[in-house]
């Protein structure tokens, strides 16, 4: 593997086509103000990178990148590459990964507007976000204790695992398919409207009208926080272990729940079964 190192690239398509290289200490930023630098390569390390031009990783196969930096300047990062792992590093840059696939991201800071649109196959863990439409239409993700805030997350993802995570996120999951959310929280308007196969597991829910239009939505041992009309015209099988403020027009299913302000049913449709029933108080993982 040939070594480069402590060096500036400012150039247009700087490494362009480069195979089998570890690029250590190493700056792209300068007057010449240049794109593309990694683009067409294929087996790349980087290691204590600063990125500050546009464009670095495109069509790349095979990328490590470790203990780096990319700035807001740095923008569309990563799009069209396979095989990558990202380490350590901050993603400050808009649409930072896009159209990528096998992704694998561990202890990473993103602050990136529309990052992971269409990706196929990514792992995160440990990372905190910021981003407005984050993950947009991707599928087979695996989320372990991200930190995530924004806006209309989620949307039109497939196949999908979240683990003890943190989301607050208006207008998640909306659309969403076979996703399962496991200890943890959720807070945001309108959680999950339109989607199917979604299942809550012991998380807590947090803000109005959530889970509405749904179809196989699935909630075991969870709580919820500050939610009126609640799983409006969704199939629901429930099981809520804090009181709701109201619950209204469930088509089909059955919820049970130790306490609700209002049932309201107003349409000849919602054949939804509601039990009232106190339960035996169970902390959560996510509050925990």
């Amino acid at each position: 593997m040939e070594l480069i190192q402590n060096k500036t690239f400012d150039e247009e398509r700087a490494l362009y086509g480069s195979k089998n290289i570890f690029v250590k200490d190493c700056s792209f930023d300068g007057p010449a103000d240049g794109e593309s630098a990694f683009k067409e390569c294929s087996d790349v390390q980087v290691e204590h990178g600063f990125f500050n031009l546009r464009y670095p990783f495109w069509h790349d196969h095979k990328l490590k990148i470790s203990s780096s930096e990319m700035t807001e300047l740095c923008r569309a990062a990563l799009w069209y590459s396979d095989h990558i792992e990202i380490t350590g590093s901050s993603l400050h840059g808009i649409k930072a990964l896009r159209e990528c696939s096998e992704v694998k991201m561990k202890d990473c800071d993103i602050i990136s507007p529309e990052f992971g649109w269409s990706v196929r196959g990514i792992e995160m863990e440990d990372c905190t976000v910021q981003s407005e439409y984050f993950m947009m239409r991707s599928d087979n993700l695996h989320f372990k204790n991200v930190d995530m805030r924004g806006k209309y997350s989620f949307q039109y993802i497939e196949n999908a695992v979240f683990e003890n995570c943190r989301f607050d996120t208006k207008d998640a999951f909306w659309h969403a398919k076979n996703v399962v959310v496991r200890n943890s929280v959720v807070k945001g308007e309108y959680l999950a409207w339109y989607s199917e196969n979604v299942t809550f597991e012991n998380c807590r829910i947090i803000g109005t009208q959530p889970l509405c239009y749904c179809r196989g939505l699935r909630l075991i041992d969870c709580e919820m926080t500050d939610t009126d009309l609640a799983f409006e015209r969704s199939e629901v099988e429930a099981v809520i272990t804090t009181p709701v403020l109201s619950i209204k027009n469930p088509l089909s299913g059955h919820i049970t729940v130790p306490a609700v302000g209002e049932i309201i049913r107003d349409i000849p449709e919602a054949k939804g079964e509601i039990t009232v029933k106190e339960q035996k108080k169970k902390k959560t993982a996510a509050c925990a």
